[in-house]
């Protein structure tokens, strides 16, 4: 084939597919994000899923109304060579995008962090299940065009078995970013992966996600200390995209469906409000809302920290102009937020009624019980909360069996109400544990009795799922912090995603996103220790 007819060949691909994505626009999207970062137990990471449970959990989401997908399979930590269990999972992963396709007929894209490289040596000391993100990446300088070319080789051969994806999403900070860089090398970095897909693939759509922007991660890279960006700078990042041949592309952002209005590029916004159905890193707990009156006012305030109100129903019904885009990191624990959301998007009601029905279709008879399970644990009453354990232990006493929407916690219907009895719990001790502290002389007994039965609830329900990093809960925070012992102050004073330690703010913000993947047993061993000093 000689070159000029082959370039008319592919500017007649390029056409066919830009006009294919025009006519797929018209469907607004409707999207889980299935985040596979963290390595903790199955089937609560995504990671440890296997064909059979992502074919339950998207069948689910479709009887939902979902229609798209989104994957971060973490390729950024892939060594090269590839461990079996990393060929094992693109394989997988290319197999579910097929059976995405061909089964429910819903579009699915990858994630990829923009400048991210694996540290191959420390990465091959783990399965895939098991690799510890923050210990075996690195970043790539994107100026540096011999690193980067090196980067961007290594990436096509790991894309090359997902070409089927309907698109390519790449996340403009947390973790990519390289200290000082600016928006023109991340377009850069946008085009360089353009390229790639056309060579892969013609017609692959690459979405900007818009998150905390580019230039303002790199000064967090720089300073070590982190501010999103305003606006104005990522409709700089998008004006500059803009200008490339990058067709086709959009953008994901949570930044509202009028980001990039001032641009006249509205219709290329996908919503996507991060942390309306769950926030990330986040120890893994339910989150639930009954809808209330003047919900979308934005004057009322959640009454405990945990609680959601009704924000993933509101994301839902204020997507974009392409449709939004949800996120979760403990899937099987954002049941009512996934709901939610599509209810949401659908314009459809959100009752109570609403989440009964829902939950009678998880486990059928119990769906009353659920939902109370799920509204108690959004509160302080200790009382209801032991009153709702024993309804539902009492449920286990017989067999009980999923219904139509089983898949979407994969068909263990006495693994779920354990999973919601022990997240009870450990909520009812956290908070008896803090109503010791506000009597006015506790004594170190009752202390040491309530912190025990705190410390145990906690550790069983983490062993359970052996999620390991960041703990965020005010209210545990705050009462802990009135137990003034030295082990437990010295964890919750690392909290925080910059380390004291490292010759730079870049080798700060590195070491302490590494440390963080530690928090949650570092957190109960500490617990363990005070009470053995006590």
């Amino acid at each position: 084939m000689n070159k000029k007819l082959s370039v008319v060949l592919f500017a007649c691909s390029l056409l066919f597919w830009a006009n294919l994505n025009a006519q797929n626009a018209k469907e607004k999207l409707l999207g889980m994000y299935i985040h596979q970062h963290w390595s903790y137990n199955h089937p609560y990471a995504a990671r440890t899923w296997t064909y059979e449970d992502w074919r339950d959990y998207v069948g689910g989401l479709k009887q939902l109304g979902y229609n798209f997908i989104l994957i971060w399979l973490v390729l950024e930590t892939m060594p090269d060579p590839l461990t079996p269990s990393d060929e094992a999972n693109l394989t997988k992963i290319a197999s579910v995008i097929d059976m995405a396709h061909e089964e429910f007929k819903m579009k699915v894209s990858i994630v990829l962090c923009p400048n991210v490289s694996p540290k191959s040596e420390e990465g091959r000391k783990y399965t895939f299940e098991q690799r510890p993100f923050f210990h075996t990446d690195d970043r790539v300088d994107p100026g540096d065009a011999v690193a980067f070319g090196k980067l961007m080789a290594w990436r096509e051969k790991l894309f090359t078995p997902l070409a089927k994806a309907d698109g390519l999403f790449i996340i403009d900070s947390d973790p990519g970013g390289y200290p000082n860089s600016t928006n023109l090398e991340f377009v850069y970095i946008l085009d360089a992966h353009r390229r790639m897909l056309n060579r892969l693939r013609p017609g692959i759509q690459i979405d900007y996600w818009a998150l905390h922007g580019w230039e303002s991660y790199s000064r967090f890279y720089a300073t070590g200390e982190f501010r999103s960006a305003p606006t104005s700078e990522l409709r700089n990042a998008i004006s500059l995209l803009s200008k490339q041949p990058v067709e086709p592309w959009g953008i994901a952002s949570g930044r509202g469906a009028d980001l990039a209005d001032s641009l006249n590029m509205s219709n290329r916004v996908l919503a996507f409000p991060y942390s309306a159905v769950e926030a990330e890193p986040s120890f893994p707990f339910t989150l639930f809302k009954i809808p209330e009156e003047h919900m979308n006012t934005g004057t009322e305030k959640p009454a405990h920290p945990t609680s959601y109100h009704n924000r993933a129903y509101e994301a839902g019904r204020n997507g974009g102009q392409r449709g939004v885009l949800g996120n979760a990191q403990t899937h099987i624990a954002q049941l009512p937020n996934a709901f939610a959301l599509a209810r949401g998007a659908q314009g459809l009601s959100l009752t109570k009624e609403d989440y009964i029905t829902f939950a009678n279709d998880l486990i059928p008879g119990h769906g009353a019980a659920i939902v109370e399970g799920w509204d108690a644990l959004q509160g302080k009453d200790t009382k209801r909360m032991r009153a709702v354990v024993k309804q539902l232990s009492a449920i286990l006493k017989k067999p009980v069996t999923g219904g139509p929407l089983k898949g979407l916690y994969f068909g263990n219907a006495e693994s779920y109400l354990d999973d919601l009895i022990k997240q009870l719990q450990m909520s009812a001790s956290l908070y008896t544990l803090s109503e010791t502290f506000n009597t006015s002389n506790p004594g170190k007994a009752a202390i040491k009795k309530n912190l025990t039965a705190f410390v145990s609830a906690a550790e069983t329900w983490q062993q359970k799922h052996q999620y390991a990093n960041s703990w965020r809960w005010p209210a545990m925070d705050e009462t802990l912090r009135k137990l003034n012992a030295a082990p437990v102050n010295k964890v919750l004073d690392t909290h925080k995603f910059t380390s004291d330690e490292g010759a730079t703010p870049f080798e700060k913000v590195k070491k302490g996103l590494a440390l963080m993947e530690s928090y949650t047993p570092r957190l109960i061993a500490s617990l363990k220790e005070a009470l053995a000093e006590m």
